[in-house]
């Protein structure tokens, strides 16, 4: 069955300043701030919300079609996507535009500076929903601001189940929007923190909100995950990975294994479990898409982790 993923596409250019922002920023000549960091190592990565998910659930035996807006500089993200086997069919290319991305520089104590540049992203609306038919299932992930918006309707309007996953888009929308995308959606994934600010914007709490949908999850990094569903509360607990390398793009491996489970109609004890040992296979390694595994390898962690391969 194939999943229509809703989001941005975005190459990530990562920065290493060998030495500490604070030695070279004075506190109180912030007001005049003009500096400039040598950076002998540099990395790109491929990257975006979209991009992420589909990458992840592709090697998990899923059909995602990714719907995304991208610029002139998108050849080689669609030779990567290609390769992978993933179709883009509904990824639009704007004339004059560069692909999102985001220019982080990071010092030696991990802190960072990061410019997002939306570029075609902020085109998303272009594209709609009704142009991949056959689609049973979804998810909206942050991208634009009326791309999301519009395909959260059109996904509604269809009678299409779609998970919502505001993510860094959260900022753009108050109260009401997220009511509105809640009341459309069939499911709801948010971090910790952004759970929190949901129940601050729409003035309910967490436990009200997953009462009008399908199921509500609510990851918390280490201390594993909440799956709202039913009047029910699961808790899933974390996989211990290999390592903590980059946290970058756990959140969207995660919700691939939530498509995946929706998808195949497991459980949501399962689906939980499945999403976080993508989670924890992402974070042993640097970059949102440069994990790997296989069905055997998932057993084999299943198994480590909880006891059992039951899906």
């Amino acid at each position: 069955m194939s999943t229509l993923i809703c989001g941005s596409i975005a190459y990530d250019t990562i920065m290493v300043f060998q030495d500490r922002f604070r030695n070279h920023i004075l506190p109180d000549q912030i007001h005049i701030l003009n500096v400039s960091f040598l950076v002998p190592d540099m990395r790109r990565e491929f990257g975006g919300c979209a991009g992420n998910i589909a990458y992840s659930l592709r090697m998990l035996g899923g059909e995602p079609l990714v719907m995304a807006a991208v610029g002139e500089d998108f050849d080689l993200y669609a030779s990567r996507l290609d390769a992978l086997g993933i179709a883009r069919t509904h990824v639009r290319e704007v004339p004059g535009s560069y692909t999102a991305q985001a220019f982080i520089t990071t010092d030696l104590d991990d802190n960072q500076i990061t410019a997002f540049h939306p570029g075609a992203m902020m085109q998303s609306h272009l594209n709609h929903v009704g142009d991949a038919p056959g689609v049973k299932l979804g998810i909206v992930a942050p991208d634009g601001r009326e791309g999301m918006i519009q395909h959260a309707r059109e996904f509604a309007e269809g009678g299409v189940p779609f998970i919502f996953d505001p993510g860094q888009g959260l900022p753009m929308f108050d109260g009401d929007d997220l009511l509105r995308f809640i009341h459309q959606a069939a499911y709801v994934t948010l971090n910790d923190y952004e759970a929190r600010l949901v129940e601050e914007r729409t003035g309910e709490k967490v436990e009200q909100l997953a009462r009008k949908v399908k199921a509500l999850v609510v990851t918390r990094g280490a201390e594993g995950s909440l799956v709202f569903e039913g009047g029910l509360c699961h808790e899933i607990p974390a996989v211990k990975p290999e390592a903590v390398v980059d946290p970058t793009g756990c959140g969207d491996a995660y919700r691939a294994g939530l498509l995946y489970g929706i998808v195949n109609g497991l459980d949501w004890a399962v689906t939980g479990r499945i999403a976080s040992i993508i989670g924890a296979l992402k974070i042993a390694r640097r970059g949102a898409q440069n994990h790997r595994f296989t069905r055997t390898d998932l057993e084999a962690k299943y198994r480590e982790s909880f006891g059992g391969a039951p899906w």
